[in-house]
C-alpha cells in the first residue's frame, strides 16, 4: 500500500469502526470482463465494440457516418501495428485491447506522474518521489495518528527497487506504473504476494493460517454467529487454498489464490476479430481488411478517439 493508498484508507475510517463489515474484502487480483454485453454477432457487435475501444468510449458513439467511422478506425490502426510493417497481428490486438480496457491505470500514472516528476525531466527519481510523498510526514518524527511512515517508506523503496529494471533508482513511466500498479507485471508478481502476506501474517511465521485469512476479512467483533459467506471462505481455505493441507497457505499458495491463471479474454477476442476479418486467412490483418469490417469493430456511430490514442502514445 502507498501513501495515496493509504489516505484513502484512513478516510474511510470512521465508516468502518461504525458498523461491523458484511462484505467480504477481495485481494484476488482478476482482469476485468471485456464487456457486460452478450457476445452475439448474429444479434449486434456491441460485445466487440466495448472490447476494442473500452466501456465507457464506446458509449459516446452516436454521430459518426460510415465514412468518418472507417477514417478514425483507419487511425487507430495505425497505432496498433507497434512494429510499422502494415500488419496487425494477434498479439498487437490483444495488446491494444488491454490497453483500452485499463485505460483508467494509465490516468492514475499520468495524475501522479505530475505530482512527483518535480524537476520535469520525464523520470521519476526514488529520491524525488521520497521527498513529494513523505518529505513533510518524515520531518515530524512522532506524528499525531501514531502510525509508522518510516515502515511504509521502506515498503514503498523496496517496490520502487523492484520496478526500477535497470537498478539506476531512476523510474520511467513504465517503471513508475509497475510501481504503483504491480499486479499488472509479471516481474513484480512476487512482490504483490510478499506485501500481502506481511499484510495478513499478523504472528509473522511467514505463512497464513486460517484465522489470519479469516480476520482479514472478517472481525468477529463479540458475535458468535459469522456470516455464511466467513463459512464458506472457512470451507474454501480448508478444501482449496491450503492446498498441501498442512494448515497455512505459504508464498505459492498464496499467490495462486490472489493472482490466479485467469482466461485470457483479450487474447480471445483478438483472436476473433483476425478471423472474421482476415480475407486472405494469412493469420494477420491489413489496415485494409480492419477498415472494411468498420461495423464489428467500431460500427458507424461517434466516438473520440483523438484521447485514446495521445494516451497510447505517451504509454
Amino acid at each position: 500500500m502507498t501513501i495515496q493508498q493509504f489516505l484513502v484508507y484512513l478516510s474511510l475510517c470512521a465508516v468502518c469502526v461504525l458498523s461491523k463489515p458484511t462484505d467480504k474484502k477481495d485481494r484476488v487480483h482478476h482482469d476485468p470482463q471485456l464487456s457486460d454485453k452478450v457476445h452475439d454477432d448474429a444479434q449486434n457487435f456491441e460485445y466487440d465494440h466495448d472490447a476494442f475501444l473500452g466501456a465507457d468510449e464506446a458509449k459516446t458513439f452516436d454521430q459518426l457516418t460510415p465514412e468518418e467511422s472507417k477514417e478514425r478506425l483507419g487511425k487507430i490502426v495505425s497505432k496498433i501495428d507497434e512494429d510499422k510493417d502494415g500488419f496487425v497481428t494477434v498479439e498487437e490486438l490483444r495488446d491494444w485491447i488491454k490497453f483500452a480496457q485499463k485505460r483508467w491505470i494509465y490516468e492514475d500514472v499520468e495524475r501522479q506522474w505530475k505530482g512527483h516528476d518535480l524537476n520535469e525531466d520525464g523520470l521519476i527519481s526514488w529520491e524525488e518521489y521520497k521527498n513529494a510523498t513523505y518529505g513533510y510526514i518524515l520531518d515530524d518524527p512522532d506524528p499525531d495518528d501514531g502510525f509508522n511512515y518510516k515502515q511504509m517508506m521502506m515498503r514503498d523503496e523496496r517496490r520502487f527497487k523492484m520496478a526500477d529494471k535497470d537498478g539506476d533508482l531512476i523510474a520511467t513511466k513504465e517503471e513508475f506504473t509497475a510501481f504503483l500498479h504491480p499486479e499488472e507485471y509479471d516481474y513484480m508478481k512476487d512482490i504483490v504476494v510478499q506485501e500481502t502476506m506481511e499484510d495478513i501474517d499478523k504472528n509473522r511465521d511467514g505463512v497464513i493460517d486460517l484465522e489470519e485469512y479469516i480476520g482479514d476479512m472478517y472481525s468477529h467483533d463479540g458475535d458468535a454467529d459469522e456470516p455464511e459467506w466467513v463459512k464458506t471462505e472457512r470451507e474454501q481455505f480448508v478444501e482449496f487454498r491450503d492446498k498441501n493441507r498442512d494448515g497455512k497457505m505459504d508464498k505459492e499458495e498464496t499467490k495462486d489464490w490472489i493472482l490466479p491463471s485467469d482466461y485470457d479474454h483479450a487474447e480471445a477476442e483478438a483472436r476473433h476479430l483476425v478471423y472474421e476479418s482476415d480475407q486472405n486467412k494469412d493469420g494477420k490483418l491489413t489496415k485494409e481488411e480492419i477498415v472494411d469490417k468498420y461495423d464489428l469493430f467500431v460500427g458507424s456511430q461517434a466516438t473520440d478517439f483523438g484521447e485514446a490514442l495521445v494516451r497510447h502514445d505517451e504509454f
